[in-house]
């Protein structure tokens, strides 16, 4: 009984609407024949003025419609001062028109009574979606919570530990699967958030704890015999200016990524030419570094531009280069790339120890290092290609990494183009 009320409603709010829809058509066919009308009437007349005078004057002549009989029998006169007076019939015409507007206004007429007896239909099944999602809304709006639902929900989340990693949430009324769900998502994200956190925490005091160690090390042997020892004390203050210069590097970028993550990390937008960098960069490298082989490919003639903060692209350059140059024996070449296709591109290539494919996937992560990274005296801190991609991420591009081991690694960072 209720399924047929619904229908017989559902079926009354389609023939309203199709009512609706045919009395616009209506009006709409009348209006677009009374303008069609006009418009031939007055192109034939201007027609006949050009072909009797050579010429048409919209102000001037003194234009009208005489019947004298039926419509075969419409004259239409056109007098000039002073001059000539053309008399045309029309009686042809007007014919022909009548004879046009009553086919153009049948074939209306059926299109309008086939509306009216099946457009209905077709309305009735295009609101047929929303007519089922009125139905759910209402089963679930009509769905009983009653106390022991609640006491049972309540219970459920009493007896969840959320520090045990494998702890659910589990609720055997179906009417509840659904909090269930979202709620062992939840906690599953805060999880997973917690111990990226806990992880981050605790290479970062791993990382300090080391340099802080060489650093009082030495400060004690100091103390002890490099007061008259002068190769002590000499040696004790090389070792003690690198540990605080990678110190120093660790923090700095240690804050950096804390900006980042609250959002306090600042970018001027403004056009940037790749290539004006990437030189910056090479002739640096190049300066700073001797023991190295830089080569500068530029595989665009013109200058490569895009829309980004200059300082922060740069940055990631010189954390390409410094990557490179870690990894890369004595003599070996780095090459640096810049170009543009479908998308800017920037490349450092170099022919150091490579990595595997269980390293790449890894690589943006903070503090992570391959073995073979952990074991060198390279002094990198595993936090570079992590800034790297927070900028190149800010500037909507991504990275392209092609790594073999013992033959090198190439990293792309490809940019959308200046708009």
């Amino acid at each position: 009984m209720k399924q047929k009320k619904e229908n017989r409603r559902m079926t009354s709010i389609a023939r309203k609407i199709n009512r609706l829809w045919v009395w616009k058509r209506f009006a709409s066919y009348i209006c677009l024949d009374v303008m069609i009308v006009l418009m031939v009437i007055t192109c034939w007349c201007v027609a006949g003025e050009i072909s009797f005078f050579g010429s048409f004057h919209l102000l001037g002549p003194h234009r009208s419609f005489e019947m004298q009989g039926g419509i075969e029998s419409i004259f239409y006169i056109v007098s000039q001062r002073g001059g000539e007076t053309l008399r045309l019939n029309s009686g042809l015409f007007f014919v022909m028109l009548r004879t046009c507007a009553i086919i153009t206004g049948v074939v209306q007429m059926i299109s309008l009574i086939h509306s009216i007896r099946f457009d209905a239909r077709l309305i009735r099944h295009q609101l047929h979606p929303l007519n089922e999602l009125a139905k759910k809304a209402e089963e679930l709006s009509s769905i009983a919570f009653d106390e022991s639902k609640f006491q049972q929900l309540e219970d459920a989340i009493s007896h969840v530990h959320p520090e045990n990693e494998d702890e659910h949430l589990h609720i055997s009324d179906k009417d509840l699967m659904g909090i269930s769900v979202a709620v062992n998502n939840l906690m599953d994200r805060m999880r997973e958030s917690y111990r990226q956190q806990s992880r981050f925490v605790s290479d970062a005091s791993h990382e300090l704890r080391t340099p802080i160690s060489v650093i009082q090390g030495y400060v004690n042997m100091l103390d002890r015999w490099g007061k008259e020892d002068e190769t002590v004390l000499t040696e004790a203050i090389e070792a003690l200016k690198h540990e605080s210069e990678h110190m120093s590097r660790l923090v700095e970028q240690l804050l950096f990524l804390a900006r980042s993550d609250s959002g306090r990390n600042r970018m001027t937008i403004e056009e940037v030419s790749l290539t004006a960098l990437m030189e910056e960069v090479f002739e640096e490298s190049k300066m700073i570094d001797e023991g190295h082989v830089y080569q500068m490919k530029t595989e665009e003639p013109n200058d490569v531009t895009v829309m980004g903060d200059a300082t922060m692209l740069k940055q990631t350059m010189r954390i390409l280069a410094d990557n490179a140059a870690k990894y890369t024996k004595q003599g070996d070449e780095i090459i640096f790339s810049v170009g543009a296709s479908e998308e800017a591109f920037f490349s450092v290539q170099d022919t150091g120890t490579g990595m595997g494919e269980s390293d790449v996937i890894h690589v943006f992560e903070r503090f992570y290092r391959s073995d073979e990274a952990r074991s060198s005296k390279s002094g990198g801190t595993g936090l570079g290609l992590s800034i790297a991609k927070w900028i190149v991420d800010k500037h909507k591009g991504h990275f392209d990494i092609l790594s073999r081991k013992d033959l090198g690694t190439r990293i792309t960072v490809y940019l959308p183009t200046k708009k």
